[in-house]
């Protein structure tokens, strides 16, 4: 499996195709608005407006499941972005990033990006999950991870 034969909806319902993004270098983050590392959303839409233009996308999912931390509808959490963080790279729909109900692209994610010891699980908002060019999931960044420490390993994949 790879991760362009994924497909996942937007925060407007619509279905995606992550083929869509083939050639692209991508950072797969779980986020919530409500979460103590919500700043970090500035930093990863600077990395979008910095890099976008040279091939590099943000894509964020939201997910309630830590401390219920994101507990709006995708267009609260897409207009709480918007106005409190200036986000415009693409907002998915609102899914589980762990457990039994686990959204199949986390699954493949965590599956080929282990976390530390080798747990599998998403630990917290804010995971960040760097792919290459060619799809290839690269690097898990831990939460308290910086999209401002993350800058480097974007700049040389692109």
């Amino acid at each position: 499996m790879s991760i362009y034969e994924m497909e996942v909806t937007t925060n407007r319902g619509e279905r995606r195709q992550l083929s869509e993004y083939k050639g692209k270098v991508l950072l797969v983050v779980n986020t919530a608005t409500k979460c103590g590392f919500a700043p970090q959303f500035k930093g990863l839409q600077r990395l979008y407006e910095t890099y976008g233009d040279q091939g590099f996308v943000v894509l964020g999912f939201p997910s309630n499941q830590f401390a219920n931390q994101e507990p709006g509808d995708d267009a609260q959490i897409a207009e709480a972005c918007e106005l409190n963080h200036g986000v415009s790279f693409p907002l998915h729909a609102k899914i589980d990033v762990k457990g039994p109900d686990a959204d199949p692209l986390f699954v493949y994610l965590t599956r080929e990006a282990p976390g530390f010891l080798g747990s599998r699980n998403i630990k917290w908002n804010f995971t960040k999950f760097l792919i290459d060019r060619r799809g290839r999931v690269v690097k898990r960044f831990a939460p308290t991870v910086t999209p401002e420490k993350i800058e480097s390993r974007v700049r040389a994949l692109l």
